[in-house]
């Protein structure tokens, strides 16, 4: 006979195993229990309401747990009788870019079209009729300028202005739309030049390379919605310091030759590093612009003089055949001036080049720079320039490398 004690505790064994196999049997599938509901359940809904769930599930329909996929998916929509729910929360990346504060429109794109451009006609209406959504390899959907929410300026260029936008759409994303004029294009004779740039930007990929993500165009002006760089132009930066720390020109460097070596992977030369054609993103990473003299050249050689004298290689300056190694020479003169402030040459006569002089270069150069023979990227014999894996492999640049450009470079 059964003692109370044992009978207490077989009841209380009894209660606690129907609650265990309340919470691991299927849900009803009938619409009174979406109206009801546990109270964890609505505990739950509202904590994924408040911090914004990255995928919010549709609104009526509760979360359901990973050992009930089965009832999850026999759910019905609630009644039409009951109250509709407010709808979900945004994602976290809707949330931040609603925040971000794009500045005060100044009309500069009005401004500008009535006094400035006209409308270009025949072929070269042809060649500047640049729309990214209808282009052969990755094509967008088709933008206009009614698209964007208009900012602050970020700058001019020779051909238009710079501001930084925010997409209407959702998830509003932030740009940099720069604005060329065709007429303006064509008067400088830079049609092909310009198409090109556009033509190489849209398909490179790095982290270390500003993005192109579309292009439009109206009667008198071409559009490119360009990645925001957040922290600017890198020359300012130069500018304001004079020049940079080891530690932050190592990793500058570090950045400049994995996204050469993209580049050239790519049969892409750029022709045109300096301070100047550098940008810096929101995390301060450096990113090269302005592909405006870039080349894709499959057989890697050009005789094109082209570029910013202080960075001209001798081989470009003498008028002979050039590679991708022109890029090898201009990262040396970028180091040296990130260092010491100045490039290590300058044409003292002006425009004409015959008095920049290519000589062994005394340089106030750290004593391991000089030892280690960094500045091997100067050299008047491009076959004898220090290739581009061992800039990367180079101590100077190993010792200040970061785990985060570590994993980024692997990706990339």
């Amino acid at each position: 006979m059964a003692t109370i004690g044992s009978v207490t505790r077989q009841i209380a064994a009894l209660e606690i195993s129907a609650k265990q196999n309340g919470a691991t049997r299927p849900q009803p599938t009938g619409t009174s229990h979406l109206k009801k509901g546990s109270q964890s359940n609505q505990n739950i809904q509202k904590l994924l309401s408040k911090f914004a769930q990255p995928n919010p599930l549709p609104s009526g329909i509760q979360k359901a747990s990973s050992t009930n996929t089965i009832a999850s998916k026999a759910v019905r929509p609630p009644s039409p009788t009951k109250p509709a729910n407010p709808p979900p929360a945004p994602t976290p990346q809707q949330t931040t870019q609603k925040k971000v504060d794009i500045g005060r429109y100044d009309g500069g794109f009005e401004i500008d079209n009535e006094t400035r451009g006209e409308k270009v006609h025949g072929e070269a209406a042809e060649h500047l009729a640049l729309d990214s959504s209808v282009a052969r390899y990755r094509p967008t959907r088709e933008w206009h300028l009614t698209d964007f929410d208009i900012g602050r300026p970020l700058g001019k260029g020779k051909f238009g202005r710079v501001y930084m936008v925010r997409t209407k759409a959702e998830p509003h994303y932030i740009l940099a739309l720069k604005c060329l004029y065709k007429s303006e294009i064509v008067a400088s004779r830079v049609e092909k030049q310009i198409r090109r740039e556009i033509e190489i930007q849209q398909n490179l990929r790095h982290p270390n390379v500003l993005r192109l993500y579309g292009y439009f165009h109206d009667e008198k002006r071409i559009f490119l919605m360009l990645e925001f760089a957040g922290k600017g132009e890198l020359y300012r930066q130069l500018t304001k310091h004079g020049c940079f720390t080891e530690k932050r020109s190592s990793r500058y460097i570090d950045q400049m030759a994995d996204a050469l070596i993209y580049l050239h992977g790519k049969h892409v030369i750029h022709r045109d590093i300096k301070p100047e054609n550098l940008l810096l993103g929101i995390n301060g990473e450096l990113k090269i612009g302005d592909f405006g003299w870039s080349v894709h050249a499959p057989g890697n050689r050009r005789t094109t003089l082209c570029g910013t004298l202080d960075y001209l290689p001798p081989e470009m300056v003498e008028g002979k055949e050039h590679s991708e190694k022109v890029d090898y020479w201009a990262l040396g003169v970028l180091t040296y001036e990130f260092i010491c402030g100045a490039p290590p040459f300058e044409d003292l006569r002006g425009h004409n080049g015959e008095c920049r002089i290519f000589s062994d270069i005394a340089v106030p150069l750290t004593i391991e720079l000089q030892r280690r023979n960094f500045l091997q990227l100067l050299q008047y014999d491009p076959e004898k320039r220090l290739p581009l894996t061992d800039v990367r492999k180079h101590p100077w640049i190993v010792k200040y490398r970061s785990k985060t450009s570590t994993a980024t470079a692997r990706a990339s």
